[in-house]
């Protein structure tokens, strides 16, 4: 059963400005693992963290790095969950996240389907 869904679109020279201005938001937003990843891969995570947060029911006291966007060997991106984001999915009773990036043209764009 679809518990929830999420979707966010980010433009990616304005993220960039953001990051620029304020520098702790790269810390305060990925894992070390997410930090070093091109610029239009970041705001692609950025927006499957929201995307993730609307489809949990965009709840307060996530945090950022408990959501982690790792890939297979293949390159299929997924979700790592930990901490105030795990315990999150397992009071709704999510058993799988789904998840889809993209960017081009400027738009990097993510969907997150919950499922039991």
């Amino acid at each position: 059963m679809i518990l929830g869904v999420g979707i966010d679109v980010v433009d990616v020279a304005r993220f960039g400005e953001s990051l620029a201005r304020t520098p702790g938001m790269r810390t305060r937003l990925f894992t070390v693992a997410e930090r070093e990843r091109p610029l239009a891969s970041l705001a692609a995570r950025f927006a499957a963290k929201e995307a993730l947060a609307k489809a949990l029911g965009a709840p307060s006291g996530m945090r950022w790095g408990d959501a982690e966007i790792v890939n297979a060997p293949s390159g299929d991106p997924s979700f790592e969950l930990r901490g105030s984001v795990r315990r999150r999915a397992d009071e709704r009773g999510v058993g799988s996240v789904h998840v889809s990036l993209s960017h081009d043209a400027g738009i990097a764009s993510a969907v997150v389907v919950l499922e039991s």
